[in-house]
């Protein structure tokens, strides 16, 4: 495997004057006694980073300025530092998020949405407070105050949006999956977290056909017994005539916002949204997070590490069931215009997010490998048909980025972007590396460590190891980690989760490898992770390399277990029309050998239609190792097609 890796862009000198990183540099070395600049980048890079880890204290706290965050940041910023879990961050300070988000100019457009039906909405600051207000009004009206919870069974719409800024603008906590999870997936959820209100879309567009959710809704509003309204966006007749208790959002919008309360500022480690893991190997964790943490944290990330400025046009290709959409929509608080899409990726066509991008202007795009393999598998060269001046940044998490995936971005999409492979998650509603604006871009690697975060590679001992495999850690605390998870009263579910396996360290549970040039290169899942002859090999290790392969729309590798060993299966699914015969199993193999090592071979390659995957688009190879060997996979309602999973039960070809 490379980790020498060729540089692909360089940030020209223009860019590094301007980035929201060197104004911070500046700003820190004044107001905290941070490094000076160097000529160097990568050198002052190396010492800034350093810095943010040596003097947690200023480093966070010099954030919160520079970031013009609003509210009051008392005078203590961290306190028991050394612990994990266990330290506290701005024990002092009072803050609400809605209102750091929707603060700004009134003219300023705040929002744009569009979906698979064509309808485009546009709301400015002034018009997103009136509304957000209005909704604050009929919230209020029922009963909603700080620390209860609200429920999103929503779209990626303006209405989610504005529904969870409410919640935050009083002190509540918003908690919110996608219309395609399954009624019993919602009651598992949002069950754990004793919502008071739900507001629930009635249909969505999805691949040219419109789906109904009314008896999900229903089976929703009499499962959660603890609910006091549900407020219908989009309701139809046959959803009302289901839910006569409930009431249209318009109700909603038709409060007077000068009825309003004002926002009510929080400690720093008062809840403001519960997430759920994927929930495939067990009931999902309910994590919670806090509003400081979440705001803090995603400020340092689009500022400093996306260089998102104020105007810039951002759009993450999300829904509202997973942490990204978070992520996406604090983008606010930099001023700038968040960009919602609701609807499928390659519907029409695999041109439809690029049509998008052109006619709106979008800065900062982010994405999935699963859907660059898409369009390059697929031909599509969207520079060949679309202008694309205003792109900037291209954004890629939700699973490991290929080397090869590196390599068509720039040739296939722009060849001057910033491309930035991220990695973190639920757990941390954040980032433990992602990209860095000073340094190049090199093949196959996230650049390097959010600031703030003591990211690390280990071995089994705990030790830190250079181009070598070993576990992703962080060693130091950061103020997004999460408040706790929910029926956890004394915390021992969160300590196993996180800091069993090392103390006092967190360990995340990805295989990773960390360059000599300070980048990370994703190795797959911790508990996925091969071991055939003693050997441990990443899945995604022979994932960049089955897929370089146009033949090929993605793979799944499992170790099997035979006699006193374990063999490496991948299954396959062809591109149509495609048929893996021999032939095509001996190029599999040799461009695996070739590309990363003997021991990487698969003892058996397989052709499937399907691949399981969660709700959020990930392949799930936990599950499919336990159908292959005769286990039971429990909590099927968290995936999105759990009908494949019967293609691996007592495959044929893996009997002997």
């Amino acid at each position: 495997m490379e980790t020498s890796s060729p540089i692909l862009w360089q940030p020209p000198s223009d860019r590094l004057d301007r980035c929201g990183l060197t104004a911070f540099a500046r700003f820190a070395h004044q107001r905290a006694g941070a490094p000076a600049a160097v000529p160097d980048a990568a050198e002052h890079w190396r010492q800034l980073h350093g810095w943010s880890l040596r003097e947690r204290g200023a480093f966070w706290s010099t954030l919160w300025d520079f970031a013009g965050v609003i509210g009051d940041r008392g005078t203590a910023t961290l306190d028991q530092g050394e612990r994990m879990p266990g330290a506290r961050w701005f024990a002092g300070s009072r803050l609400n998020y809605a209102e750091n988000l929707l603060a700004g100019p009134a003219d300023a457009i705040a929002l744009i949405a569009r979906d698979e039906s064509g309808v485009r909405t546009e709301l400015t600051r002034g018009k997103l407070r009136q509304r957000v207000l209005a909704v604050v009004a009929g919230f209020a009206a029922a009963g909603i105050g700080e620390g209860d919870v609200v429920a999103g069974f929503v779209t990626n719409s303006p209405e989610a949006v504005i529904a969870m800024l409410a919640a935050a603008h009083l002190g509540a906590v918003w908690t919110s999956v996608s219309p395609e999870f399954g009624a019993a997936a919602c009651v598992e959820r949002f069950g754990q977290t004793g919502a008071k209100l739900l507001v629930a879309t009635t249909s969505y567009f999805y691949a040219g056909k419109q789906h109904d959710c009314s008896a999900k809704i229903a089976q929703l509003a009499q499962e959660l017994t603890g609910l006091r309204a549900v407020y219908l966006v989009a309701a139809t007749a046959d959803a009302l005539m289901r839910l006569p208790q409930a009431r249209r959002w318009e109700e909603l919008l038709a409060n007077d916002p000068g009825q309003a309360p004002p926002a009510r500022r929080v400690a720093f480690d008062a809840p403001l949204f519960i997430l759920y893991s994927s929930g495939t190997t067990g009931k999902p964790k309910s994590i919670v997070h806090g509003v400081g943490g979440t705001l803090l944290q995603h400020r340092k990330e689009h500022l400093l590490h996306t260089d998102i400025r104020a105007g810039d046009r951002v759009f993450y290709f999300t829904t509202c069931g997973w942490m990204m959409w978070n992520w996406l929509v604090s983008a606010l608080a930099s001023g700038a215009t968040v960009v919602l899409y609701d609807g499928s990726p390659v519907h029409p066509d695999t041109d439809v997010l690029w049509r998008m991008a052109a006619e709106e202007g979008v800065n900062v795009f982010g994405t999935s490998p699963r859907y660059l393999a898409t369009l390059e598998k697929s031909g599509n060269r969207p520079r060949d048909r679309h202008q694309l001046p205003a792109l900037r940044t291209i954004l890629s998490t939700g699973s490991p980025l290929a080397a090869s995936q590196f390599d068509y971005v720039y040739e296939a999409i722009a060849p001057d972007v910033h491309l930035a492979s991220i990695s973190g998650g639920t757990d941390i509603i954040s980032c433990f590396c992602l990209g860095v604006p000073w340094l190049p871009v090199r093949r196959g690697e996230i650049q390097g460590a959010g600031l703030g975060m003591g990211t690390d590679v280990v071995d089994e001992s705990g030790a830190p190891v250079v181009e070598q495999r070993g576990e992703l850690v962080c060693t130091t605390a950061f103020p997004s980690m999460p408040l706790g998870f929910l029926g956890d009263a004394d915390g021992s579910r969160y300590h196993k989760a996180y800091f069993d396996r090392f103390p006092n360290v967190w360990h995340h549970g990805d295989y990773a490898l960390r360059t000599s040039t300070g980048g990370f290169v994703i190795l797959g899942r911790s508990d996925a992770v091969l071991n055939p002859g003693g050997v441990r090999i990443g899945t995604a290790e022979i994932y960049r390399q089955v897929e370089r392969l146009p033949e090929i729309m993605e793979s799944l590798a499992i170790g099997q277990r035979v006699a006193d060993d374990e063999r490496v299966v991948l299954f396959v699914r062809p591109r149509d029309g495609v048929r893996v015969d021999d032939t095509l199993r001996d190029r599999i193999r040799k461009t695996i050998r070739e590309h990363a090592s003997p021991r990487h071979v698969p003892a058996r390659i397989i052709a499937v239609p399907d691949l399981p995957r969660t709700l959020s688009g990930k392949l799930v190879e936990l599950a499919v190792r336990d159908m292959v060997h005769g286990m039971p996979v429990s909590n099927r309602e968290a995936l999105a097609n759990p009908e494949s999973l019967e293609l691996f039960r007592d495959h044929p070809e893996l009997r002997d």
